[in-house]
């Protein structure tokens, strides 16, 4: 027995019921796991990972909660797509607008001015996702510990590598040590969005970005090269 490919007058295959069927829910299910992982991050910015609940989330949703369990596969599924989905709103707020810069001395200070204009203007609503959830799973272990972890590593080798690139372009001394300045580009800004929400004081994120200058430049950096950036 054969089966044919149902046709349309033009001879193109036609789309089953049963697929179309399927596209819609597909699309349905991402719709409503980005809605979940939205408010999950914010929520988490402020309290943390741990503090996540389906419920309490399903009741500002239009998912309950057993849909948002059906989605993630419970709470520690949650936690691991969130940790993910904030990856992605970082990326997209720092790291994507820094690659107009050219790679080296440029890249790395284009890295610093966007982090810092990514807490000052919250793109989450409790300052730096992953300053909050850094601390709170930095004595932990399991998987979520992990998850963060990555992130954390990824955006410290992306440091050191525009670092290095610098110091192989001459735009930074040789004798630059890239982890330890990559180490102060960090310390510096999560001081800045420590401050900030601490102390409700803005002009940290100008004392962060002095001091990395400052580093920059004992390292052999040309100001007019950051002043340019």
């Amino acid at each position: 027995m054969t089966t044919e490919t149902p046709t349309t007058s033009t001879g193109t295959p036609t789309r089953d019921s049963g697929d179309a069927s399927a596209d819609g829910r597909r699309v349905r299910g991402d719709r409503s796991r980005r809605a979940v992982l939205d408010l999950a991050v914010q929520d988490a910015s402020v309290r943390g990972l741990e503090a996540l609940t389906l419920g309490s989330l399903a009741a500002r949703l239009p998912v309950n909660k057993s849909g948002i369990a059906g989605l993630f596969g419970g709470k520690e599924g949650l936690q691991l797509a969130a940790v993910e989905h904030a990856r992605t709103m970082f990326v997209e707020a720092v790291v994507e607008p820094a690659r107009e810069a050219a790679p080296g001395l440029a890249r790395l200070w284009a890295l610093v001015r966007q982090w810092s204009d990514y807490s000052r203007r919250r793109v989450f609503a409790g300052g730096c996702f992953f300053r909050t959830v850094e601390v709170e799973f930095d004595t932990q272990e399991g998987a979520v510990r992990d998850a963060v972890v990555t992130a954390h590593r990824d955006w410290t080798s992306y440091l050191r590598r525009h670092a290095e690139l610098a110091v192989g372009a001459g735009e930074l001394a040789a004798d630059t040590d890239v982890d330890q300045l990559a180490f102060e580009i960090t310390a510096m800004l999560n001081a800045a969005n420590d401050g900030s929400l601490l102390l409700g004081d803005d002009a940290v994120y100008d004392r962060a970005l002095a001091a990395v200058r400052g580093s920059l430049e004992a390292r052999g950096a040309d100001p007019a090269a950051l002043d340019a950036g």
